[in-house]
């Protein structure tokens, strides 16, 4: 059915001349033409936008190509399992969970889409495919939530595909670019549940659209040569950051609500497949743009004091589809430098602590307490957790007991309070024998915590439900 092919001929011997373009270096001439003034706003601006696909491409670059990486996962277009919940030596993902198993899928959707599969999963565990586009918005679930816990074929589509949907697919999700990153949570009731966890690891399926309906394959799409990601750090300063932009690019067509911000873009270099090419800058329009980059990072430091830090937004504001955020390009930011990948609204809420009660930001040295009066756990139609994350790498904290989290699974052991209430202790050393139970332990330095409420009720979203303050021990 010739209908089913979202790539011709005339697009193939495209792409390959797109991808070879991308290994030549071009000069951004048009950046001689810009005053440094604008150049430097052009880049603030540009930053912004584009760190999450940066950062993004770095993780996933990681995971899916380069085979020497301890973080590598696998090919594209297949399912990789990890059938255990993240501890610090996994070091890829920010501010990762360490509640659900992850399931992953890199998704190369230039040649055809992808079927993905799902098993039947038992109507008490909460389970979810996460699907991010490569700005990292989320444009699609399934899962517990989205679709049920029933069995099902879910078709994905890059943006040139314009077939029907088959017989045995329940349902066509369309992304806006060619790669696609799936991420899968399988909720871990407890230590001695894992085994069930990996049956239904299992039943995670993807196959080609073509295997999927037994016909021929279409044409393979050009080999793409990745481009090497320059460091986490390196992001914050090397103007490498925007060749990988104009690499990534040549992948995400551009949205029409964005074809003047491209084109502003441009007068600095900034263009799909092309190399961006620093040496050929002046010094003066190249220190305006190496200043831009540091304004995108006062701007977010500001943004994250001013609101994210006393509770003015949260991540419900950052994650999300392209039509939710509506250019909120700082919002798409911030989520990415604090928790890329994080889950839109409707499928978790993250309330944060990275101050206490006081406004004071929280630290190893300080003793704390956070405690939930007896009808006022978090809200949820799935499960809640508490985990804690060192600073500034933003990763889960190695500690003697090899507690990360604190989350509703545990609440059978958790000691309650003579009211009914529940006070967890959040402290470097031990609160005692007798309050260990309720014990997060802390580094001994700068910390933050994150709770997550899958798949929230109407009171936690609505905000008729608070995250109760985090208070400092006297």
């Amino acid at each position: 059915m010739p209908s089913l092919w979202s790539i011709s001929r005339r697009r193939l011997l495209l792409g390959t001349a797109i991808l070879s373009a991308a290994l030549v270096g071009v000069t951004p001439a048009a950046a001689a033409e810009v005053s440094t003034e604008e150049a430097r706003a052009i880049a603030k601006e540009a930053y912004v936008w584009g760190f999450p696909l940066v950062d993004s491409y770095r993780i996933q670059h990681s995971y899916f190509v380069d085979t020497s990486s301890p973080e590598y996962k696998g090919a594209w277009n297949e399912v990789h399992n990890t059938a255990r919940v993240y501890t610090p030596d996994d070091k890829a993902i920010q501010t990762p969970n360490s509640d659900t198993p992850y399931s992953f899928v890199g998704a190369d959707l230039r040649a055809e889409p992808l079927v993905l599969t799902v098993p039947e999963v038992d109507k008490g565990r909460y389970y979810s495919l996460q699907f991010i586009d490569m700005y990292t918005f989320n444009f699609a679930y399934v899962g517990s939530r989205a679709t049920g816990n029933d069995a099902g074929s879910f078709l994905l589509a890059g943006p040139g595909w314009n077939g029907e949907k088959p017989a045995g697919v329940k349902e066509v999700i369309r992304s806006e670019t060619e790669f696609v990153f799936v991420l899968y949570r399988t909720q871990l009731f407890g230590p001695d549940d894992i085994d069930n966890v990996k049956k239904i690891q299992a039943g995670y399926r993807v196959e080609t659209l073509s295997s999927f309906l037994g016909r021929p394959s279409p044409p393979a799409a050009p080999t793409v040569d990745f481009l090497k990601p320059i460091g986490a750090d390196e992001q914050k300063t090397s103007l490498g950051f925007f060749n990988q932009l104009n690499f990534i690019l040549q992948f995400c067509p551009a949205h029409p609500s964005e074809t003047e911000l491209r084109a502003r873009f441009a007068k600095i270099g900034i263009e799909p497949g092309k190399g961006f090419d620093a040496a050929g800058l002046s010094p003066e329009v190249r220190n305006a743009i190496e200043k831009g980059m540091a304004d995108a990072w006062v701007e977010f430091e500001n943004y994250k004091k001013s609101d994210i830090d006393t509770g003015k937004v949260s991540s419900a504001d950052g994650f999300g589809t392209r039509a939710f955020l509506d250019g909120r390009y700082l919002d798409r930011m911030a989520s990415a430098v604090l928790g890329i990948y994080g889950n839109s609204k409707d499928e978790a809420i993250y309330p944060a602590y990275f101050t206490d009660a006081d406004g004071q930001p929280t630290a190893g040295g300080n003793r704390y307490t956070l405690r939930f009066g007896a009808d006022q756990l978090p809200p949820v139609n799935s499960f809640w957790s508490l985990t804690l994350y060192e600073l500034p790498a933003s990763l889960l904290s190695a500690n003697k007991l090899n507690r990360y989290l604190i989350n509703s699974p545990m609440l059978p052991q958790l000691k309650k309070d003579a009211d009914g209430g529940l006070t967890l202790y959040v402290q470097h050393e031990s609160p005692g024998a007798e309050n260990e139970a309720n014990w997060l332990p802390t580094p001994s330095g700068p910390f933050f915590m994150i709770m997550r409420l899958y798949w929230p009720k109407t009171e936690a979203l609505d905000g008729k439900w608070k995250a109760p303050p985090l208070e400092r021990a006297q």
